[in-house]
Formats: structure tokens, C-alpha cells, sequence
């Protein structure tokens, strides 16, 4: 006998469909205009400020599972349709993105309550990965560009090498290459024109010079090297004068032009010194020893890197070195992440690859001259130590 279904059965089934349907779509429209006003209020708030948003996207987009992702996707782009099943759209999902998004809170990771409530381990953009003995966890080194920075540019799809026509000119003249087999030390600066308010001729909004800059201390570092026998190279290229349609925003690219060509020139070369200096205020960069002032250092570890471990023990190597020898010169060795810059820093290229920042804007040339004798004086000690080492071995 055929089972029939009262008309009234049937309506209260067409009628819970239309409800599940409504409460969907409620759900789903109250989710993306969530989104855009969170987007929108994001940047503006970019815009109107130096700093980035609080809140990494990409981080953000880390939390969010590809069901998800293609679900909101279907929300404002109807023509698509998504193909991704797993971990599709759910409560949970939503409370967890949504929660990461208002207070930067991941409810998967406990330890984001405590790092978002401590200044000391906020892994925004820098964090403290060792510790000086005159370092302020809560200052760490500070970038100041003389144009306004726009990731996007350094890190679009395809952008791994310059565009064509911005090759830069050979740094290692034929004097050189006579003799560089026999060198270890390959000293650069990315930002060659990087200069000290103190030393300026004229004031300036940055603290930059065509000749009295930090290729001096470039230069110094490797005089000093040189007289405790290593043989050391610097690059003096100037990338604003030689690369073609310059742009800041690349400048890292264009330094990594100039680590490959010595590479591939030596296969001799143990350490690469990127030399800089520091954009925060005298205070945080000045440490008085035995009666005279010298220009604090801060080691920068990338963590763009994958292998930035092995850089970073390096930079834990020397930092401890100078902290015996020299109380308080180090500021320690600081990581940086890709949430507003390079964070690479062509260390990939080489595990004795490190960023250096000797100073800042306020120290003197006298001041800075002294730490490069300081570093080149424990560079040396470690080399000639582990040259030991090999022999031995």
C-alpha cells in the first residue's frame, strides 16, 4: 500500500527548505559585508599611515580553510563555482577567521593571547631572537625610506630578478679579480647612500649622500680585515647612478645582482657583510665604552629564508663575541618577517650572508669607525679560529 503525504506535510517541508535557504544566505551576506568593512577600514587605515595594517592578510588567509576560501568566493562572484570540498564553510571556521581578524587572536594557538598582550614577543614585523646587554626589547631597529614602500612591487609574481634593462654594472674591477682567490670577506650595501644627520652638509629630510655615506665604513671594515691578514673585497656601486630606471622599492634585487657576480667570481668567499645603518634616534643606537661613544650594532636575520637558522648562528657568534670584548655594542640579533618589507636580504644565497646595521642617524662618522674596528677585530678571531679548526681537522 502507497504511503501519501498530507498537503500540509509536504507545504511544512517546502517551507523549511525556503528557511534553511534564508538562513544561509543571511549568514553568508552578513559574513561578506563583514569582510568588507573590516577590508575597507583596513585601507584606510594603511593609507592614512607610515605602518601597515595590524593585521597581516596573509596571516589572515593562513587561517582560512580552501572550502572556505572558495565558499566566499561563490559569495561575491556568482559565475564561479568552487570545487573545493574540504573543510567547507562551517561555524567554526567562520568564529576562527573572524576572531583572527578583529584581535589578531588565532583560538588554534594559545600562545597568540600572550604575544598579542607583550610588547617583547609580538611577532609583527621584528623580533628579538638574542639578547645584548644594553637591549630595550621593546626598540628594535627601525626602517626609513626615502619613498614611500610598496611590497607589492618587490614582490610580484615573476619579479625575482630586476626588470630587463636594470642590470647592474660588474663591482670587481680586472685589479681585483687578479686576486680573488684569495679573499673571504665580500662587503656591500644595499642602500649605499645611507649617510648620519651629524655628518651632513646640508640638512636633508633623509639622511642620505652621494659621497660622505656608509661605503665609508665599507671601506673601513675591509682596511681593517686586510691588516689582520683576510683578504676582504667591498663593493663601492652606487645603484642609484648605474642601475637604469632605478627603483628603491628593488633595491634588494639589484644587490643580489652583486652577491651572485662575486660568488660565482670566488668560490673562496665565506662571509657577505650587507652594511647599513639604522634609522632610530642616537638613544637607542650609542653605547659609551671605556670613556668613548660608540655606534651600536644590530644583526638582521630574515626569515624569509628558510635556512635563516644557520645565518643566524653566525650573527649569534659574533654578537657574543662583541659583548664580551665590548660591553653594550650589540643590540642584538633581531628576525624580521615579510609583514612589511624584504625579509630575505639574498641570505639564501650564503649561510655567512648577514645584514649589519652599524649606527644610526644620529652617530658621527668617528663613532661608526670605531665599531667597524670592533667587528673587524672579532671577525678576524673567529676566522682565524675556525681556519685552525680545518687544519687541524
Amino acid at each position: 500500500m502507497q504511503k501519501t503525504i498530507h498537503p500540509y506535510t509536504r507545504s511544512n517541508q517546502k517551507m523549511d527548505k525556503v528557511m534553511m535557504s534564508a538562513r544561509l544566505f543571511s549568514k553568508l551576506s552578513i559574513i561578506s559585508m563583514l569582510l568588507f568593512i573590516f577590508f575597507g577600514v583596513t585601507s584606510i587605515v594603511y593609507k592614512q599611515s607610515n605602518q601597515g595594517p595590524n593585521v597581516n592578510l596573509r596571516q589572515l588567509a593562513a587561517t582560512v580553510s580552501n572550502g572556505l576560501f572558495g565558499d566566499m568566493l561563490e559569495i561575491e562572484l556568482p559565475q564561479f563555482h568552487s570545487q573545493l570540498t574540504d573543510g567547507s564553510i562551517n561555524n567554526y571556521e567562520i568564529s576562527r577567521y573572524l576572531m583572527k581578524a578583529l584581535t589578531n587572536i588565532d583560538i588554534e594557538d594559545p600562545t597568540s593571547i600572550i604575544i598579542s598582550e607583550l610588547p617583547g614577543m609580538q611577532q609583527k614585523e621584528v623580533f628579538l631572537l638574542r639578547k645584548g646587554i644594553a637591549t630595550d626589547i621593546t626598540v628594535g631597529p627601525q626602517d626609513y625610506t626615502p619613498v614611500d614602500y610598496d611590497p607589492s612591487i618587490e614582490f610580484a609574481p615573476g619579479g625575482e630578478e630586476p626588470p630587463t634593462g636594470n642590470d647592474v654594472t660588474p663591482i670587481i674591477d680586472e685589479q681585483e679579480k687578479t686576486d680573488l682567490a684569495n679573499k673571504s670577506v665580500f662587503i656591500y650595501h644595499t642602500h649605499n647612500r645611507e649617510s648620519w644627520y651629524p655628518e651632513m652638509e646640508e640638512k636633508k629630510k633623509y639622511a642620505d649622500s652621494t659621497t660622505k655615506n656608509i661605503t665609508l665604513l665599507g671601506k673601513r671594515l675591509k682596511e681593517q680585515l686586510e691588516s689582520k691578514g683576510i683578504g676582504a673585497i667591498h663593493s663601492k656601486v652606487d645603484y642609484p647612478a648605474t642601475v637604469p630606471d632605478f627603483r628603491y622599492n628593488l633595491s634588494y634585487k639589484y644587490s643580489k645582482k652583486t652577491v651572485k657576480e662575486a660568488i660565482a667570481s670566488s668560490k673562496e668567499l665565506i662571509y657577505f657583510f650587507d652594511i647599513h645603518r639604522d634609522s632610530q634616534k642616537r638613544k637607542y643606537t650609542t653605547v659609551n665604552i671605556n670613556g668613548e661613544d660608540y655606534a651600536q650594532i644590530y644583526f638582521i636575520i630574515g626569515h624569509k629564508n628558510p635556512n635563516w637558522k644557520e645565518n643566524e648562528a653566525l650573527a649569534n657568534e659574533i654578537h657574543d663575541a662583541l659583548e664580551k670584548k665590548y660591553p653594550g655594542i650589540s643590540r642584538g640579533v633581531w628576525g624580521k618577517t615579510a609583514a612589511n618589507g624584504n625579509a630575505e636580504y639574498n641570505q639564501s644565497l650564503a649561510a655567512g650572508n648577514l645584514l649589519i646595521e652599524i649606527g644610526g642617524i644620529e652617530n658621527t662618522l668617528e663613532e661608526s669607525y670605531r665599531t667597524a674596528d670592533a667587528l673587524a677585530e672579532v671577525v678576524s678571531k673567529i676566522y682565524w679560529a675556525d681556519e685552525t679548526v680545518s687544519t687541524k681537522e
